[in-house]
């Protein structure tokens, strides 16, 4: 059994307990495996509670890269952004979902930054062009991410039908182009396998830090 890289939180849903799983992969269009692929899960019907985010989540900045590089929260999660490196980091995003800027800084900020609104997050540093990252910021009650073979699980599932969405920092389109409706038994139903087309995106090159090692 894969070991899997999961954020997964168990449906919060009115009426008998969830006992459900399901499993899934994810693809691009030539059938390579995506990993950190978001796996999203919603009851089709029936009422949901609000359920609240992580007291706080981690994204740590090690050999000068976001790890993880992406990672899913719930709405009112708070994010720290530890600094392992011997070097300063310049943290920001411009996100419409939340932008926040953390100047020159080693070790561990003083204070996490609350995600309080739900979409896409992109950070960035100031002063390594190709430090790139991402937070997805959800509402949905249940979510997990993919392994290296694209494969991921979400445990926890009431029985019924339940919406599945995956997003991708590189989907080409929105997650709600991926949604399907699957019912769900008791144990682990078959493998859903989700196709998604990936656009091309440019990042930075790895190199040296700006201004001749000033920050460092």
């Amino acid at each position: 059994m894969q070991t899997w890289v999961a954020c997964a939180l168990a449906l919060v849903i009115a009426g008998p307990a969830a006992a459900a799983s399901v499993e899934a992969r994810v693809v691009d269009t030539d059938g390579n495996p995506v990993e950190d692929a978001v796996l999203l899960a919603w009851p089709a019907s029936g009422a949901v509670a609000r359920a609240k985010g992580r007291a706080i989540v981690d994204v740590d900045q090690k050999d000068k890269e976001f790890v993880p590089h992406v990672s899913a929260v719930r709405v009112g999660t708070k994010i720290r952004f530890p600094n392992y490196d011997q070097i300063r980091h310049h943290v920001y995003s411009f996100s419409p979902a939340k932008s926040f800027e953390i100047p020159l800084y080693k070790g561990i900020p003083a204070d996490p930054i609350v995600f309080d609104k739900p979409g896409v997050v992109t950070l960035g540093c100031n002063i390594h062009d190709w430090m790139q990252g991402y937070v997805l910021v959800t509402e949905a009650p249940a979510f997990a991410l993919s392994d290296e073979s694209g494969s991921v699980r979400l445990d926890g599932l009431p029985a019924g039908p339940v919406r599945l969405r995956v997003w991708h920092p590189e989907l080409d389109g929105k997650p709600e182009g991926t949604e399907r409706t699957v019912e769900l038994g008791d144990g682990v139903g078959p493998v859903q396998t989700f196709e998604i087309e990936r656009k091309k995106t440019w990042k930075a090159r790895r190199g040296g830090s700006r201004g001749r090692g000033r920050y460092r």
